[in-house]
């Protein structure tokens, strides 16, 4: 069976037999097991921290010359982009 993820892949899932064939060679490797549901639920998640203060996500036009000054800084530019605004916000109240 096939499934499609949120972004957009496709994943061929194991048929029933392919599942078993899994299970049993998990099950016969002394080195590893499967998780119980309780086990499932205590393992930590992954991926980045939910953020104290959130951003709300916008889409804007900005020229060319902007994004281009802003990107060439590398990672991060557009946190600086809103850093800049905050900033005329703070002179321009």
């Amino acid at each position: 069976m096939r499934v499609k993820s949120k972004s957009g892949r496709v994943f061929e899932l194991p048929t029933a037999k392919e599942e078993s064939a899994i299970r049993a060679g998990v099950a016969a490797d002394p080195d590893t097991y499967e998780l119980t549901d309780t086990e499932f639920r205590q393992l930590k998640r992954m991926g980045r921290p939910p953020a104290a203060t959130t951003k709300e996500r916008v889409t804007m036009r900005l020229s060319r010359d902007v994004v281009g000054r802003f990107r060439a800084t590398g990672p991060g530019w557009q946190t600086r982009i809103d850093a800049a605004l905050k900033e005329w916000l703070e002179t321009h109240h």
